[in-house]
């Protein structure tokens, strides 16, 4: 049957509407079920051909189109191979055969014979633990914090060159980055592609390299870096600082720093969510007869009004006073817990004005044992 009498969509089971996606799954479900290392039947191997013939031309925007329009690709798929596509790198264990499907069909996307250049490596990220008081946490704090990195080399400015001349095409692959091989099997002519040992796939190779980071493109050094702590800010919050982390390799994007944020203990506030807590102590008289103390905050001191007979534990709230909540504008509240504090020690008169009231309460002997 020639070429341009074969519907490749029907052979995918795929409608015309199909993205590459789709073509990519439907050949790796095909093939690895007709593969006839894996499918014994006789017409595995015919049929296997036609699901590499059909993704070879659905899976390129130039001979899809060109399909489409004219129900031919211009090119002959012959009996003894498949249109000069590439089926590379062949390293996954699918099936005991160790053909990779998603390296074979990345050349029908990238028209097969085309140059692959090695990615170039993102920089690492970088973690950075900052303990902070309570008081920052609540309402915020920039800190400079100093990190050792790798960053892009100022001489060569991350090329690893001494100068761009020195940066040149590579004769083994002809900058293509990529060394094709082509060998006859019982399934036709297979050219397998692997990546140029010489210039590992970037196509290009330093001729001389900076003598400032051996021709790394990066060095290490110490970066003073500013951060912004937010006001609300909980134990554990994480901070990422985009491009703040190590040197990409060779012109590759820098990883990111995070900064774990740890809140100390505080020796006077306990938190809880956006709530803080504190326990102070009132005299017996204040308790007693109502009065104005002052209490502490994260902010300063700040008066809180206690009413005649408090007793102790009363817990008293103080609104808005507690710490902003990171996501919204809300404010927590302040807890004042009183407790009710008695002198261990009494003049003369004191005992005697307490003893009064004593027998004005009608009370016998409440505070005997008490003053002595």
């Amino acid at each position: 049957m020639p070429a341009k009498e074969k519907d490749y969509y029907k052979i995918l089971g795929i409608g015309k509407s199909s993205t590459k996606e789709d073509v990519k799954a439907a050949y790796k479900r095909l093939a690895k079920q007709y593969h006839p290392d894996l499918n014994k039947s006789p017409d595995a191997a015919e049929k296997f051909k036609e699901i590499n013939e059909a993704a070879a031309v659905l899976g390129d925007d130039q001979k899809r189109a060109q399909y489409d329009q004219y129900g031919t690709t211009g090119e002959q798929f012959q009996q003894g191979g498949f249109g000069g596509f590439d089926f590379s790198d062949f390293m996954s264990d699918i099936g005991g055969m160790g053909f990779d499907f998603d390296s074979i069909f990345e050349n029908f996307f990238g028209g097969g014979q085309g140059q692959r250049s090695r990615r170039r490596q993102r920089g690492s990220d970088l973690r950075y633990d900052l303990g902070i008081e309570m008081e920052d946490a609540a309402f915020g704090a920039t800190r400079t914090i100093n990190i050792p990195r790798l960053e892009e080399c100022g001489k060569c400015n991350g090329r690893g060159a001494e100068s761009a001349s020195d940066i040149v095409t590579c004769h083994e692959c002809n900058g293509r980055g990529v060394s094709t091989k082509t060998q006859r099997t019982p399934f036709g002519l297979f050219s397998t592609t692997t990546t140029c040992r010489k210039c590992r796939g970037e196509g290009k190779y330093i001729k001389n390299a900076c003598n400032e980071c051996d021709g790394r493109g990066f060095a290490r050094k110490t970066r003073s870096i500013e951060v912004r702590v937010p006001e609300g800010a909980v134990d554990g919050t994480n901070l990422r600082m985009q491009g703040e982390g190590q040197a990409g390799e060779k012109g590759a994007p820098a990883g990111d720093l995070y900064v774990v944020v740890h809140v100390k203990p505080h020796n006077v506030f306990e938190r809880h969510g956006n709530d803080v807590y504190v326990k102070i102590p009132i005299p017996f008289t204040i308790a007693a007869l109502g009065g104005e103390i002052e209490v502490p905050t994260l902010k300063g001191k700040a008066s809180l009004k206690i009413p005649a007979g408090t007793q102790s534990s009363t817990i008293f709230r103080m609104k808005g006073l507690g710490i902003p909540d990171l996501h919204s504008h809300h404010k927590g509240d302040q807890h004042v817990e009183a407790y009710i504090t008695v002198p261990d020690k009494l003049n003369k008169k004191q005992k005697q004005l307490l003893e009064e009231f004593e027998k004005e309460s009608g009370k016998k002997g409440l505070f005997k044992g008490v003053f002595g």
